[in-house]
């Protein structure tokens, strides 16, 4: 194990504090830093020496992989935990300082992305692969894609999401509507057998770690856009046009049948993505 990834588990044990999600978090997280800045070039690098410098290219980094303002707020506040452990907190500079806007939860801007086929077929680990076109196919988030288990979920006519595996703990369900579902679906079970999509020799925390590796290798980032994309295609597909952020015509625009065809729509939506609110589909769908 290398000194900053020793040195942050450490750190962690020796300050327990927060729940066991945010802990779990907390633990991936400050491993992915570290791994990070050891493949920035921070070789060295002990939990005590943390300076600005590493926080910025941190982030820059981040920046250049085109993640989300909140996933680097979320990293941010780790990275801020963690430099109050060792007694330094002044060394990270507040987000807007180093570039990091507030979170625009609606917007019209399109943040959708489309699974590039030339690009997943450099994806060499097939359950890789796989959670890649399910995360497509059915707006699955990354950990809810690699912790699917076929045999569990594929219910025929819909897929069911253990709460154990969906963020906030709310089991749902994704309803099969096109062939092209079902077939990936079959492709699924015969890959994954009796399990979920990771490698009997590997637990997630492996797997998620191929994951990265390989989708960074072959190009493919921002694939939370992949959820984007399927809520924009389900508001097509229930409405007839296209969603705001799609080119669509805007929410506020809309009266009578179409109106209450918008409504319905935006409601089905959150609820195959496992938001509660129907106003969540505007992240996806726009306003």
């Amino acid at each position: 194990m290398r000194d900053l990834n020793y040195d942050l588990k450490r750190l962690q044990a020796a300050h327990d504090d927060g729940s066991h999600g945010t802990r779990t978090a907390r633990s991936y997280a400050l491993a992915q830093i570290a791994d990070t800045l050891h493949d920035l070039g921070f070789k060295g690098l002990r939990a005590t020496g943390l300076k600005r410098k590493h926080v910025a290219a941190l982030v820059k980094e981040w920046k250049r992989q085109g993640r989300s303002i909140g996933t680097m707020k979320n990293r941010m506040a780790h990275v801020r935990w963690w430099a109050t452990r060792i007694g330094r907190p002044g060394v990270v500079p507040s987000n807007g300082a180093l570039g990091i806007a507030n979170r625009e939860y609606v917007t019209n801007e399109d943040r959708s992305v489309v699974l590039d086929p030339d690009k997943l077929a450099l994806v060499k680990d097939v359950h890789v692969a796989m959670a890649l076109r399910l995360e497509a196919a059915f707006g699955l988030r990354r950990e809810e894609a690699i912790k699917f288990t076929p045999a569990h979920g594929d219910r025929g006519d819909r897929i069911r999401l253990k709460g154990s595996t969906t963020k906030g703990g709310r089991p749902r369900e994704v309803p099969v509507l096109r062939d092209s579902q079902r077939r990936l679906l079959d492709e699924a079970r015969r890959l994954a057998g009796s399990g979920a999509l990771i490698p009997p020799e590997r637990n997630y925390k492996q797997q998620l770690k191929v994951y990265e590796s390989q989708t960074r290798a072959a190009g493919l980032y921002r694939m939370h856009g992949l959820r984007h994309h399927y809520a924009q295609s389900r508001y097509e597909e229930i409405t007839g046009w296209k969603a705001p952020a799609a080119g669509g015509p805007p929410q506020r625009s809309l009266t009578g049948a179409r109106r209450r065809i918008d409504t319905e729509a935006r409601q089905t939506i959150a609820a195959e993505l496992g938001h509660g609110r129907r106003e969540v589909s505007s992240i996806y769908c726009g306003a």
